[in-house]
């Protein structure tokens, strides 16, 4: 497990502490009667059989609170108001990308620009003093086509 240049160490082994489970005691249960005695009812089933047993009102909801009518006025400029936030977001967002475009559009130009002057300088300056370049001397040339004689 280790190199044979490093001093053995010694390894110390913790056991884990077993926690002991929760000792669950059951609550009492205390008979408790109601206010009132309810009422039995009997039910005769279609086959003769008949059912006794408690009636139980059904839950009724809370009574919910009638709500304020909305004036059509203040929705109209609710609405009016989001779709005039919408308008100058989308704006904000056009010029915004124009002014991006503009700005690339005008990175590329100098970018052709530095190129385009970096191939005329080499054209100029890189060839004059290799060997295999051709220098002419127009004075003295001989334009057969034209029968200049020089």
């Amino acid at each position: 497990m280790y190199p044979d240049h490093t001093p053995q160490r010694a390894v110390e082994v913790h056991q884990p502490t077993p926690i002991p489970p929760p000792v669950v005691h059951p609550a009492p249960v205390v008979p408790v009667q109601p206010g009132t005695v309810p009422t039995v009812a009997s039910i005769v089933l279609p086959d003769g059989r008949v059912v006794t047993g408690y009636a139980i009102d059904p839950a009724r909801p809370e009574p919910v609170a009638a709500k304020p009518a909305v004036s059509r006025t203040a929705v109209n400029v609710a609405l009016g108001g989001v779709g005039f936030l919408a308008v100058c977001g989308g704006l904000l967002l056009l010029t915004s990308f124009i002014a991006a475009l503009t700005a690339f559009i005008g990175q590329l130009i100098i970018l052709a620009a530095v190129v385009f002057g970096g191939w005329i300088a080499v054209q100029v300056l890189g060839l004059s003093g290799h060997k295999g370049s051709t220098t002419v001397n127009i004075r003295r040339a001989v334009f057969k086509r034209n029968h200049f004689l020089g």
